[in-house]
């Protein structure tokens, strides 16, 4: 199998403007992805080397979401839909490259699996023209129906036109399909539009192989795995079927979901082994998290690294950049940003690490953050191994504070601060007797007589 070259179709042209959105349908996103771009990731998997995307609107757009996963997609512009035959020849001069395998796929069926594509490809290579996915659906009313016999794939019969045998079929057309390479261009050129709208329907390929003595299949695969996309509706309904499945793939792999239905994961996330994650954790984008970390209740992480041993929250954020080494800590209310909390350093409470390094073992007291912006740049603060940063201090970057440095507590630090020394930057306490009880008397005193 891995020797047959295969060109993927993705037919991505439809507007969904059941979205109610100015976004091309295909570029909604299920676990921070657009929908095409998991349609080629599972493509990808099953061995299709080239992608080719047929889109209207948006195409560029689409073709960006695309790209990261396979580099070397074309895209290819329907200018009018006369139906799916013949937006799969809009890619001809792909096709006609001479491929083992033609994958058509729909980019708003997000959830296929590499496993129901792999099955039809599975079916070219023993000699089959055509391999048409199909499953089998509770209630099979509205849908095609796949006509068998010993076998053979004989038809795609739509319902309106089943006999009343055909319509106890269960077995019903699944819209994905593959295609042997050698005989696709003559299979689709003979497709005709006799039909009430006037449109060239790939359906229409299965008898046209069987009168040409060719074989068609049929593979069965989950309802989950065509499940199309037309509205937000069902865009939330994919949505949860995706995360189900990747929770379970997590906690097979070693990791404790305490409440799993809680916990929402990105395309990309990667957990080590005996992690523990409490309920009501989002994982964005771009996550990483090493072997036996924990976190805590209410955390939020975005293109952030998570190394062994570390804690993280509750009620914390990572942000993209943010990188936390062997055994760090990053409690509660904390947000870190583009910075490296370095070995067994402690970001315990309340407090904002933007733009920073943060040593080895250092220790940042609460409501501590790093002033790293003034408006218009970012600024760097370097925080040494081992310093110890009091509550309530504010670091005004661009600053560095030395190993083992001590930082009093309600400090605003703006110089930089040797190795080993400490550092006071508050104004002097002044004390003044008796004035505090008369202050508090004249505001009374103002606050009777308002009203």
């Amino acid at each position: 199998m891995s020797e047959r070259t295969c060109l993927s179709i993705i037919l991505a042209a439809g507007e969904g403007t059941r979205m109610k959105s100015a976004l091309p349908k295909v570029l909604h996103a299920i676990a921070g992805l657009p929908m095409v771009a998991h349609v080629v990731r599972a493509a990808a998997a099953a061995g299709a080397g080239d992608v080719a995307i047929v889109a209207g609107r948006g195409a560029d757009e689409v073709k960006r979401a695309a790209i990261p996963f396979a580099p070397t997609a074309e895209t290819f512009v329907q200018k009018e839909r006369l139906g799916t035959a013949h937006a799969v020849l809009a890619a001809r001069n792909a096709i006609e490259r001479g491929y083992d395998d033609i994958l058509v796929l729909f980019g708003d069926t997000p959830l296929v699996s590499v496993d129901a594509l792999a099955k039809a490809r599975a079916k070219l290579a023993e000699g089959a023209s055509v391999a048409v996915i199909g499953f089998r659906p509770r209630n099979p009313t509205g849908y095609g129906r796949l006509v068998e016999r010993d076998g053979a794939l004989l038809a795609i019969r739509e319902e309106r036109d089943c006999s009343e045998a055909e319509r106890e079929i269960t077995f019903c057309n699944g819209g994905l399909m593959a295609i042997a390479g050698k005989d696709a261009l003559r299979l689709l050129d003979a497709v005709g539009n006799e039909n009430a709208k006037g449109e060239f329907y790939l359906t229409d390929i299965v008898e046209i192989a069987r009168d040409a003595g060719l074989t068609a299949v049929a593979t069965e695969a989950a309802f989950e795995d065509l499940l199309g996309i037309n509205n937000r509706a069902e865009l939330a309904e994919a949505e949860a079927i995706w995360q189900k499945r990747k929770r379970r793939e997590i906690m097979l792999d070693g990791v404790t979901l305490v409440a799993p239905e809680t916990v929402f994961f990105s395309f990309d996330t990667e957990i080590g082994s005996d992690t523990v994650v409490e309920p009501n954790v989002v994982f964005g984008p771009g996550v990483k998290v090493s072997g036996n970390a924990v976190i805590h209740s209410f955390s939020h992480l975005e293109g952030a690294s998570v190394a062994e041993g570390c804690q993280v929250g509750p009620f914390a954020r990572l942000r993209p950049g943010a990188e936390l080494r062997g055994k760090a800590k990053v409690g509660n209310f904390c947000e870190v940003k583009k910075a490296v909390v370095d070995t067994g350093a402690k970001v315990n409470h309340l407090t904002y690490i933007g733009d920073a390094f943060v040593g080895a073992g250092a220790n940042i007291g609460a409501g501590t953050i790093t002033c790293n912006y003034d408006g218009f740049n970012k600024f760097f603060t370097d925080i040494g191994a081992g310093a110890f940063i009091g509550s309530n201090s504010s670091l005004v970057a661009p600053i560095k504070i030395g190993r083992e440095a001590y930082v009093a507590s309600g400090s605003v630090v703006t110089e930089e601060i040797a190795d080993g020394a400490l550092a006071f930057g508050r104004a002097r306490q002044a004390t003044y007797p008796d004035k505090g009880r008369q202050l508090r008397e004249k505001l009374a005193a103002a606050k009777r007589k308002a009203e």
